[in-house]
């Protein structure tokens, strides 16, 4: 504990990592969380644009910055990826070169300065959580509005071409054995390393028992869990009288309106918090497609951790360990079959045991015994 409390970390957020309430920033602060839990010291840097200061960020990093986003539309036309030229920060640097401590870049959004030559010599950790150009030619796929289609498509282009930055990392950090593979084979297999992202559960809470509906989760206001959810409602309980309950935030007027023509799918939208546990833990099947295997689902880890039967597509569990925890269909129709199965079948204390042997490597103390050990033993 005394070495490790001389130990400091140098933390680039793309956002304020608090709440703790989607993908990315779940990863970030439960990396915090469990990094200052045995001294190590962190400074974070993150970047504001709708969240406020945080005090619980506070408690547990010995400094937190914060640096506007930048807002004007001019950025759009830079040669940078948007997502990287509107968080550059003089600020930023000046903070960064008072130590010669390690930094820990959170995705390509916070890269701006990785290849500067005022760090050079410093260890850099870059931690990925998406193939990104992948991720953004799958938005493109997804949107209806041209102007943002188009925008997604020239944003995938230049986070291809900025992504060769990720030579001047000296490790890379990734969600996925499938993502850990293909960035091995651009940067070298020698740098990368596959460690699961962080998360909220410190042990397995599932409930035994029967729940009596089936859920499907997520932020309703992104593309892809949009159309997850009508793929769900049109392919597979349409011709069902399995209860199926859609829970998230900011559904849109269509979405809405396509739910009230069934009798029984149920729409709950902006759920708070508790609202949303109870619904993960009492669901007798938590039923989770996507269209696009890239990175790893953390909605299906969590579900993992504090759900009963996980019936997923390929895609989900594609590059994880997760697959002999989940229920596969990739046919609707037989997805159909395996919920209305499922919603039947008790969950027993042997399948508790069986997630609590299959979600080890998941366990966020090993992951930060991985990590510390990369940035500070090697």
């Amino acid at each position: 504990m005394d070495t490790l409390s001389k130990k400091h970390l140098h933390i680039i957020s793309f956002d304020i990592p608090y709440p703790a309430n989607y993908g990315g920033v779940i990863d970030v602060f439960h990396k915090i969380r469990s990094l200052s839990s045995i001294g190590i010291d962190i400074t974070l840097h993150c970047y504001q644009y709708g969240r406020k200061p945080s005090r619980e960020l506070e408690a547990l990093c010995k400094k937190v910055y914060y640096y506007k986003r930048s807002s004007s539309p001019i950025d759009i036309f830079s040669g940078l990826p948007f997502i990287v030229k509107t968080r550059q920060s003089d600020q930023l640097l000046k903070n960064l070169l008072t130590d010669n401590d390690p930094i820990l870049f959170e995705g390509l959004h916070s890269c701006a300065y990785l290849s500067h030559p005022l760090l050079k010599g410093r260890i850099k950790v870059y931690r990925e959580s998406n193939i990104e150009h992948e991720y953004y030619q799958h938005l493109a796929k997804a949107e209806d509005n041209l102007f943002r289609k188009l925008f997604f498509l020239i944003e995938a282009r230049k986070l291809q071409l900025f992504e060769p930055i990720l030579h001047h990392a000296d490790l890379i950090l990734t969600v996925s054995e499938s993502d850990n593979q293909q960035l091995a084979s651009r940067y070298g297999i020698h740098k990368c390393h596959h460690i699961p992202s962080f998360h909220g559960h410190d042990m397995v809470s599932c409930k035994e028992g029967s729940g009596s509906y089936c859920l499907y989760q997520g932020k309703l206001s992104v593309p892809e869990n949009a159309i997850a959810a009508e793929y769900l409602i049109d392919e597979v309980f349409a011709g069902s009288n399995t209860p199926l309950i859609i829970a998230g935030m900011d559904p849109s007027e269509h979405l809405k309106k396509i739910i009230e023509g069934y009798t029984n799918i149920t729409l709950i939208p902006n759920p708070d918090d508790n609202t949303m546990q109870q619904l993960t833990s009492e669901a007798g099947v938590h039923v989770m497609v996507t269209f696009q295997a890239t990175g790893l689902k953390l909605k299906l880890l969590n579900t993992l951790y504090s759900g009963r039967h996980c019936l997923v597509n390929q895609n989900m569990v594609e590059g994880t360990l997760l697959s002999p925890l989940c229920h596969i269909e990739d046919d609707p129709t037989k997805l159909r079959d395996k919920a209305a199965k499922l919603l039947n079948t008790p969950f027993t204390s042997e399948d508790i045991h069986q997630r609590e042997l299959g979600l080890q490597p998941y366990d966020n103390t090993i992951k930060r015994d991985q990590l510390i050990k990369l940035i500070w033993e090697n």
